[in-house]
């Protein structure tokens, strides 16, 4: 990796990838991240709540439609638990990633993989703690980016499924209010010609309630907290950035996104119990087909995952690029192919694969816990120079452990139920 030039200047490193120059040491919580030089620019930029605004953008998206099913597969206060643990997690890798964006002086999350990703696994397998790690990994980043990022940034838009645009927090707001106003549409029992069974046991709420099902809770959740690759953007745009104040934009986004998601979840559970689809407005489809407010939701929702689809496409086909291309001079024609095939494949896995959830379970226990869990403990291993028993080492470390037990585990049992079914 090219080392940065001076201080808070900006450098071009491989085509399409910005650095941006940092301290050797690491600033205490309160100093700059990125030192900015003085002048207009230095007194621009997003605001605190806009950063927050932003970042809820990145954040709320389509996995609001499947944590309804997975509270009731744990439970109301099991899925408290693990959802809180979840978005604390979430907000550690954050604070995770701002450290390492001192010492590497990337700003973006991608580029940090590509550039970290085949060293810090081989250090890892190999045990070698002394940050001197090497390997030549193009085959390893390769694999790794099939599994990883094409996930991330291809499934997303299949079906109802993506992150909803600059909009996205007042639709999932709106999502979130109509589910609870719509609590009271749905009797319970269901009716008798739509529902199994029509008995009031189903009308009781399960607290704890876990069975293979269950496997499928984490993943969407690792799903829904997602919002890592566009961390360190926002922050160039933070307004007086510092790494203490971008973790308290981050802190506020995940933790207003939780209320949302948990009240979305708690009144989606509480309407169907356990006939809840594991993609939430099916169930008001089948309930109330002809309401006028439902179909809103939807529209809604369509018209944003719609104008959302280049934001998405965009990084799927750099990622493609940055891969497999990146020694080779821009082409039009492969810059068309890749956006004809990646488009191709999309349709195709939104026409014949038939479950949402599979989604969620697959993209979730892979892409989402490596991008949430895995890389940034992973990474601040391989970068920081503390020493090991330090305090944040041995989080990173916590951190790396339960991203591999719960993205096997998941994977595992997701699997399971697919040989089983």
């Amino acid at each position: 990796m090219e080392e940065p030039a001076a201080v808070g200047s900006l450098n071009r490193g491989e085509p399409g990838w910005w650095y941006l120059s940092a301290p050797e040491e690491p600033e205490e919580d309160g100093a700059p991240l990125l030192s900015l030089p003085p002048g207009p620019r230095s007194s621009s930029g997003a605001s605190f709540g806009f950063s927050v605004f932003n970042l809820m953008n990145a954040i709320m998206g389509s996995g609001i439609l499947g944590l309804a099913y997975a509270m009731a597969k744990t439970g109301i206060i099991g899925f408290s638990v693990l959802l809180l643990i979840v978005a604390i997690l979430a907000s550690y890798s954050v604070f995770l990633l701002l450290t390492m964006c001192i010492h590497t002086a990337m700003s973006s999350y991608l580029f940090i993989i590509k550039s970290e990703l085949p060293s810090a696994i081989a250090g890892f397998l190999s045990g070698d703690h002394s940050g001197s790690w090497y390997l030549d990994g193009r085959l390893l980043l390769l694999t790794t980016s099939i599994c990883v990022v094409f996930p991330l940034a291809l499934l997303p838009k299949i079906g109802f499924l993506g992150y909803t645009s600059s909009l996205s927090f007042f639709f999932m707001v709106y999502f979130a209010l109509v589910i609870v106003i719509k609590k009271w549409s749905i009797p319970c029992p269901l009716p008798l010609n739509l529902a199994v069974s029509n008995s009031t046991r189903e009308c009781k709420p399960a607290l704890f309630n876990f069975s293979k099902e269950s496997a499928y809770a984490i993943p969407v959740m690792a799903f829904s907290f997602l919002c890592h690759t566009s961390v360190l953007p926002i922050y160039c745009e933070l307004q007086s950035p510092s790494k203490s104040r971008m973790q308290k934009v981050a802190n506020t986004g995940i933790g207003l996104s939780f209320l949302v998601y948990f009240i979305s979840a708690l009144f989606g559970y509480l309407t169907f119990y356990d006939h809840v689809d594991s993609e939430l407005l099916q169930g008001y489809s089948r309930y109330l087909p002809h309401d006028t407010i439902i179909m809103t939701v939807k529209v809604s929702i369509l018209c944003a995952v719609v104008l959302t689809v280049p934001l998405i496409h965009f990084p799927a086909r750099k990622a493609v690029v940055m891969v497999l291309f990146s020694h080779l001079p821009f082409s039009l024609i492969r810059h068309i192919s890749i956006t004809l095939i990646l488009n191709a494949i999309v349709v195709l896995l939104a026409m014949y694969v038939p479950d949402i959830r599979q989604f969620f379970g697959v993209v979730g226990s892979t892409s989402s816990t490596c991008l949430l869990f895995i890389y940034p403990g992973l990474f601040y291993l391989k970068i920081s120079t503390e020493d090991f028993v330090s305090q944040h080492k041995l989080g990173a470390c916590a951190l790396l452990v339960f991203g591999l037990l719960v993205g096997l585990v998941s994977l595992a049992l997701i699997i399971y139920n697919w040989i089983h079914q």
